[in-house]
């Protein structure tokens, strides 16, 4: 039953996605100037420096800037980004979106695909590589920060229309599933000339 509310609902976010608003433009150059400041964390290119950090190199541009402005408007919260964001204006967020949209995230199944979560992949894909606008890539991300941020969906400390309602009935022992899947996917991540 899950798997096919699932489905009806990452054919939703399909049929939405397709009719999505322009991404935000901004100047990817400013951007990386402003990224200079992510860096710590999220790295110049988007490759997370720390387990509890997301790659955020090559997201897409609109999603990065739902959830910056989401940190800056405190409809997402987390102790360090809550803060940085709150500085930036909209144009700093269109400018770090662009920068961080700009890299190029691939990944490698290092795995069968018929093992994927059957619960994740009409959004993040097999290879964790998001379908979808509103979904962030998942390939290579630490087991740590995806089991922290599907608990919190769980628990509803994070809400999403899709994720809080996926994540509500999954067992520790499904979230560490989903988790290490995606977690062992080698992610690389190249910023082109």
């Amino acid at each position: 039953m899950r798997a096919h509310m699932l489905f009806g609902l990452g054919g939703l976010l399909l049929a939405g996605a397709a009719h999505a608003d322009e991404p935000p433009v901004g100047d990817p150059v400013a951007g990386k100037k402003i990224a200079g400041q992510c860096r710590t964390c999220h790295g110049i290119d988007g490759y997370a420096r720390i387990p509890i950090a997301p790659h955020i190199g090559g997201e897409p541009a609109s999603y990065l800037h739902d959830q910056l402005t989401a940190f800056r408007d405190g409809t997402r919260t987390h102790e360090m980004m809550s803060v940085v964001a709150r500085m930036l204006t909209d144009e700093q967020i269109d400018d770090l979106a662009a920068w961080y949209a700009y890299p190029i995230a691939t990944a490698t199944l290092t795995a069968d695909p018929s093992g994927a979560p059957e619960a994740c992949t009409a959004c993040h894909g097999d290879d964790g590589i998001a379908l979808i606008e509103d979904a962030p890539n998942l390939a290579g991300e630490t087991n740590i920060y995806i089991d922290t941020q599907l608990k919190a969906f769980r628990l509803g400390k994070r809400t999403h229309e899709v994720m809080s309602a996926v994540a509500e009935d999954m067992t520790d022992a499904e979230i560490r599933a989903v988790a290490d899947w995606y977690a062992d996917v080698k992610l690389e991540i190249t910023v082109p000339d």
